[in-house]
């Protein structure tokens, strides 16, 4: 049986509490597997700042770049807002995702049907959930490529002048695009083997290459059916068929905006895990999507599934255990139908209101039983 080595970045307002709930799942897995898991504990984030005076120090991205796989709480909090971007306890993400090398981010949009009247959308189109991965290149694209802002000597057709003038620009190379594309393949082969990619190659020349290199390697995964998809349209499928969608790639501004769009169909944030992947053989950070929560930090409250559904996504991607990931997410699923609940995803009528320690104590139970 493997050893696998985690560093764990509680960080700040609930990251700590959830962070903590799912070492205690993974120690379950460990005792059902025999594969076992040793934790490193380490500060990034305004605990870092306060602690060491920088949100990301040396030790903890060295830490990191020694494990197989990082578990990140959350960072950050009103206490330390005032602070220049590059001192703000954000950076350490940014830090950590040059310093890893994570070019891919995973997003997973998943509506358990016991939650269905959370969600936005109509009871007819989420009848029997909702299961998206979103694919989003995360270092290259419009958000990394040359910008600028100077005034302007033209004017307007009607004589105008411009003013300030700003662009930025797209930028992908067939590289970059390929190893993406390979992200959202293979995570399609775990899965229903049907991919979406979504572009806007009908305007843009990046989008097209996106189509070119698709059309390439898509014969060596025989397997997963593929279509492509104009990011307009895909926004509009998103709501109107989110069932029968199963993993989407795309690029960055893309995959940024789909993202959020996908996790709005869930009905709540603490429900959403991601991970961010680089290299093959390299470590992934795992992380939820909802923030650090500093009001209800220390009530031993907060929803630790979205955590743990984290976890589950370490274990598929960088551990190589899927099978134990699968089952941790019908751990989840056996726990939501049961009816057991956090505050933040109660619905109307129910009363079985569980805290963080008991909500995890539920999910460990259930993983046992399997």
């Amino acid at each position: 049986m493997a050893m696998f080595k985690i560093a764990v970045i509680p960080g700040d307002g609930i990251g700590p509490e959830v962070t903590e709930s799912t070492c205690e799942v993974l120690r379950a897995v460990s005792e059902k597997s025999g594969h076992g898991f040793s934790f490193t504990e380490v500060m990034a984030g305004g605990i870092a700042i306060d602690t060491c005076g920088e949100p990301l120090p040396a030790e903890t991205l060295k830490t990191c770049k020694e494990s197989d796989a990082v578990l990140l709480g959350a960072v950050g909090g009103p206490k330390w807002d005032a602070l220049p971007g590059n001192k703000r306890p954000e950076a350490a993400l940014l830090g950590l995702r040059k310093g890893l090398g994570l070019f891919a981010n995973l997003r997973l949009a998943i509506l358990f049907p016991e939650l269905k009247s959370s969600s936005p959308l109509r009871p007819d189109l989420v009848e029997n959930g909702v299961d998206i991965l979103i694919v989003r290149e995360l270092t290259g694209g419009i958000y990394f490529g040359k910008r600028g802002l100077a005034p302007s000597e033209e004017c307007l057709e009607d004589g105008t002048p411009k003013g300030m003038e700003a662009f930025d620009i797209e930028t992908y190379s067939e590289a970059e695009i390929e190893r993406i594309l390979r992200v959202g393949f293979n995570s399609a082969m775990q899965r229903k083997k049907s991919l979406t990619v979504v572009d806007k190659a009908n305007i843009l020349e990046t989008s097209r290459l996106w189509r070119k290199v698709t059309e390439r390697i898509a014969p060596e995964y025989p397997e997963v059916s593929y279509e492509f998809m104009y990011v307009d349209n895909a926004s509009m499928q998103l709501l109107r068929r989110p069932a029968s969608l199963d993993v989407i790639v795309t690029s960055n501004m893309f995959g940024d905006i789909l993202s959020d769009e996908a996790g709005m169909i869930t009905g709540s944030i603490g429900m959403l895990p991601s991970a961010s992947l680089g290299a093959p053989g390299k470590p992934g950070m795992y992380e939820p999507v909802h923030g650090s929560a500093p009001d209800i930090a220390g009530k031993g409250i907060a929803n630790p599934l979205a955590t743990i559904l984290s976890a589950a996504l370490m274990l598929r991607y960088s551990l190589g255990l899927p099978e134990e990931g699968i089952k941790i997410e019908k751990a989840v699923a056996d726990v939501l139908s049961k009816g057991y609940r956090t505050a933040d995803i109660v619905l109307s009528g129910e009363t079985d209101i569980l805290s963080t320690k008991e909500m995890t104590e539920k999910v460990i139970e259930a993983y046992r039983a399997l």
